[in-house]
């Protein structure tokens, strides 16, 4: 697939972590059912999924990324059509757990869910292509613009 490039860098860089902590079964328990830890599920969902309003100075770009919906984010926060396919694969199936547990239900309960291992698979799908799509990007030295602040 061709690498459109990023648009927005630091974006992504949040994307790339929710989606790794997806397929990770053990640290999920580890962490999200840690009420000392920053990480859990709303936020994980929060970042794939839900507006962040205060980068209105981005116009349409009002959050990191939409896994219901991410074929407008390839060249955004995504860099390729795969990318975008396999995060719309992940959206599809974290929603048929939520939808099959609640939205409001306690992260107990998704990491319970008999769906919760097609989410495990989708995320580990596209947790890999993102970091070779990244490796390989940086192999090229291209589209590094805005992940080394003051440069590399």
């Amino acid at each position: 697939m061709t690498d459109q490039g990023i648009a927005l860098p630091a974006y992504r860089l949040h994307v790339v972590a929710a989606v790794e902590a997806l397929p990770s079964t053990r640290r999920q328990r580890e962490v999200w059912l840690d009420p000392d830890q920053f990480e859990d599920l709303d936020h994980v969902v929060h970042v794939l999924f839900d507006d962040f309003d205060d980068f209105d100075d981005f116009d349409d770009f009002d959050d990191f990324g939409d896994a219901d919906d991410p074929r407008p984010w390839a060249g955004r926060s995504l860099r390729t059509e795969e990318e975008a396919e396999l995060m719309g694969r992940l959206g599809a199936a974290y929603s048929a757990v939520q939808d099959a547990v609640g939205a409001d239900a306690a992260d107990e309960v998704y990491l319970d869910a008999p769906g919760r291992p097609g989410v495990v698979a989708a995320a580990a799908r596209t947790a890999r292509v993102l970091a070779v799509d990244d490796r390989n990007t940086a192999v090229r030295g291209e589209g590094l613009e805005g992940f080394f602040p003051g440069g590399r």
